[in-house]
């Protein structure tokens, strides 16, 4: 017999049970709701990509003690998701309630954000009068294939014990095109640099940097390795904009795959663009945007 008790998270109590949570829960196609690293990155990385003022505002859901489902926002604020035990769909009305009356919003709106399967959430979203008003795939690659692109010349791979944050973080900048529109490199958002070193599941080892002839950082990709789930979850990836082209992220990618691989790996994460079907991702995961009206 179920015994359903409902209350706010804590920012301080509860990421390390909500990080297991997702694990349980997890499907290679997000049906039940985002990969455990999806939420700790966001929430590790909150003095630049999140803000976590509003965090008070997600809600759990547990039976007998166990959490069972999950409301929360990540960035922007009014984007809100949801993660839903097998077995639970029968709290999916009271979840969409809870976010269509409480969960942060921006001149009256907010964004109901749904994966392909949680078919219990979309009717619920119905109910309400939200519609699906956008779909996209995010794409994963499949270890049952090689992925296996060179190195370019006058690169090379940054050894795990002399990566300097410092760079990375100076990397990240340039690569997401920050220079553009906050100017260059001054050691802005550092911390975040560092936040991700201490995050509890953090695998920085396994992150692959590329390098040019005179050490600066040309290529950065993340890895949060879930051994539970045998994912090779990449966040992030980018590349300084005067070494774009040459096949940097293929190559970091590729090393990214040998060592993941090695540890067990079936599959990685990436993104939705053209550059990951190229390389030989495809699509798995169906994101899905609901908005009222």
């Amino acid at each position: 017999m179920k015994n359903i008790m409902t209350r706010q998270f804590s920012i301080l109590g509860d990421c390390g049970k909500i990080y297991q949570f997702m694990s349980d829960i997890y499907e290679r196609d997000w049906r039940n709701g985002v990969p455990a690293p999806f939420f700790e990155y966001a929430y590790s990385s909150f003095a630049y990509w999140m803000d976590i003022s509003y965090s008070y505002k997600n809600r759990i859901w547990e039976d007998k003690g166990e959490i069972v489902a999950f409301c929360f926002y990540e960035n922007p604020v009014t984007d809100i998701y949801f993660s839903l035990k097998p077995g639970y769909e029968e709290l999916a009305p009271q979840m969409l309630a809870y976010a269509d009356g409480h969960m942060p919003q921006k001149d009256g709106e907010r964004q109901m954000i749904l994966f392909g399967g949680q078919t219990a959430l979309m009717n619920a979203a119905k109910e309400l009068g939200y519609c699906q008003v956008y779909e996209r795939f995010d794409m994963q690659f499949d270890f049952g294939d090689v992925l296996d692109y060179p190195l370019p010349e006058g690169f090379h791979f940054v050894k795990p014990e002399e990566y300097d944050v410092d760079k990375i973080g100076k990397c990240c900048w340039k690569g997401f095109d920050n220079e553009e529109t906050e100017g260059a490199w001054n050691h802005q958002h550092e911390q975040d640099g560092y936040q991700r070193q201490v995050a509890p599941h953090a695998t920085t080892q396994l992150d692959v940097i590329i390098a040019d002839g005179e050490g600066e950082y040309a290529c950065y990709a993340g890895m949060w390795w879930t051994p539970q789930n045998k994912l090779a979850y990449m966040e992030p990836l980018c590349t300084i904009p005067e070494y774009r082209g040459r096949g940097l992220a293929a190559a970091a990618l590729s090393e990214m795959y040998r060592k993941t691989k090695k540890l067990g790996a079936t599959h990685m994460s990436g993104g939705d663009n053209g550059f990951y079907r190229k390389i030989g991702y495809n699509n798995v995961v169906k994101w899905a945007y609901w908005k009222k009206g």
